[in-house]
């Protein structure tokens, strides 16, 4: 009983040391790192208030009275929960390096490719590190069980059956993180692209470890996997730059006054706050048996901005066109020929 006694007060004196020196470190965080070195813990705060303690624990554990049939078990516990906190704390480190980059860049930025590129590149090689850490703690903590890393070794010596099922398993999951760490390195897609996908127009909004979100238009969300973006063709508006061309195509009779209608196009250009000022060309690009077909072209400094453009420029050349031409826009023509007969 005297050594049970002696070992819960060594064991709780040690708690108690690893809190003041929990505590110890959140004021000198508070009142030097965050003030002076412009440093903060306080992302790691949670990890480090069980680690500090724990740690201290494993200190004075071989310096315990508890029973030989205990003590093992006791330790085996505290190492585990050692190793689960070091990987809790790595996370939050990786997490805090990934916001000092992240910091550095402004999404929201009209001209936001470089941002874009980076915060694509730095989300999945953040996804695949916190991965990989999650995978070495899962191992680390069955190798401190010897009866399960026997069996698990003796399974895998003496039968392919559980490495075949474990293969076709991770495949996908594999398959994934090359897909992701090719995304990462030559970008086919960054956040905040615009893209054609599945005959869907929008944005892309999240790119994880395994899937990519894409926003649509009408606001909806298209979820696919990260692989598809390696392995199928898809549109990408915005990958050289945000600049984009828009075309709006208007159908009228023969006798349309092309000059004029191009003079209009300029007119509404100029007055409009959606063009960049780069492209404004109106040609005719096709002549039917009933109409011809006038392309209107024109730029905007992104893909919203060039929908909006278009739109505007629809409807004020066809107010146009109603308003000075009205006998311009497409009708049909009935010959009737007076028989003398």
């Amino acid at each position: 009983m005297n050594d049970l006694i002696f070992s819960a007060i060594l064991i709780g004196g040690a708690l108690v040391v690893g809190v003041v020196i929990y505590f110890i470190l959140i004021l000198l965080n508070k009142w030097v790192l965050a003030k002076r070195l412009k440093a903060d813990l306080t992302i790691i705060k949670k990890p480090l208030r069980f680690l500090i303690p724990a740690l201290c624990v494993t200190i004075v554990l071989p310096f315990s009275k508890l029973p030989e049939s205990i003590l093992p078990a006791v330790t085996h516990f505290v190492n585990i929960f050692i190793i689960m906190l070091f990987a809790w704390l790595t996370v939050n480190i990786i997490g805090i390096i990934r916001n000092a980059i992240l910091g550095h860049y402004d999404i929201s930025a009209k001209d936001n490719l470089k941002a874009r590129s980076i915060y694509t590149q730095v989300r999945v090689i953040h996804h695949i590190i916190v991965f990989a850490i999650i995978l070495i703690t899962t191992a680390f903590i069955l190798m401190t069980f010897p009866k399960i890393r026997q069996i698990g070794v003796s399974l895998l010596a003496s039968a392919g059956i559980l490495g075949i099922i474990i293969g076709f398993a991770a495949q996908k999951t594999l398959g994934n993180l090359m897909a992701g760490i090719q995304i990462a390195i030559a970008q086919p897609i960054r956040l905040d692209d615009v893209v054609i996908v599945e005959k869907e127009w929008g944005w892309i909004e999240e790119i994880t470890l395994t899937y990519v979100v894409v926003r649509i238009w009408d606001l909806r969300r298209l979820v696919l996997p990260i692989s598809y973006f390696v392995e199928k063709p898809f549109q990408n508006w915005t990958r050289i730059s945000a600049d984009i061309l828009g075309t709006v195509f208007i159908y009228a009779d023969y006798t349309v006054p092309v000059k004029e209608l191009r003079s209009e196009l300029t007119r509404i250009l100029e007055q409009s706050p959606h063009w960049d000022k780069k492209v404004n060309v109106l040609q005719v690009t096709k002549a039917t048996e009933q109409t011809v077909e006038i392309r209107a072209l024109m730029s905007a400094g992104d893909s919203p901005t060039a929908w909006t453009l278009r739109c505007e420029v629809r409807e004020k050349l066809l107010e146009f066109l109603q308003r000075r031409f009205p006998e311009c826009l497409p009708r049909t023509r009935v010959e009737l020929k007076e028989n003398n007969c």
